[in-house]
């Protein structure tokens, strides 16, 4: 499930529930998203949107595993120490629909992760240091 926040007063001094779910990012560049990979975009795209707010990406910078999603978790996740979850190779319903469910279970940190979707694990990519 999703965390509620605890009502926040706005400038207007009304107060409102937040609710703040995971959020998914995937990858619509280079080779994710293209047809160098054999898979429905465009659905895998709408079936995620339909549990959580999608965030599209350029390249993520590991196209040798295209289609990547990253699952990031919400506001109770990071609080119980869940960092972002990188899916690789996620190119069937199959996987879009293990990622659905989890995600709608709340994801990471809140959720446990299904088994299935340990087969999708990629490390991310590490960023090079800034130079002065």
């Amino acid at each position: 499930m999703p965390e509620r926040l605890a009502d926040e007063t706005d400038e207007t001094g009304s107060t409102e529930d937040r609710t703040v779910p995971c959020r998914v990012v995937v990858c619509r560049d280079c080779c994710c998203g293209t047809v160098k990979v054999d898979a429905d975009h465009a659905a895998q795209t709408a079936r995620l949107r339909q549990i959580a707010p999608v965030r599209i990406s350029e390249c993520l910078d590991v196209c040798e595993q295209a289609n990547v999603v990253v699952v990031q978790p919400s506001t109770a996740g990071r609080a119980a120490g869940a960092r972002p979850v990188w899916l690789g190779l996620v190119n069937d319903r199959d996987a879009t629909e293990d990622i659905a469910d989890w995600v709608r279970a709340g994801g990471p940190g809140v959720a446990a992760r299904p088994d299935i979707l340990d087969l999708y694990l990629i490390q991310p990519p590490r960023r090079a240091p800034l130079t002065p």
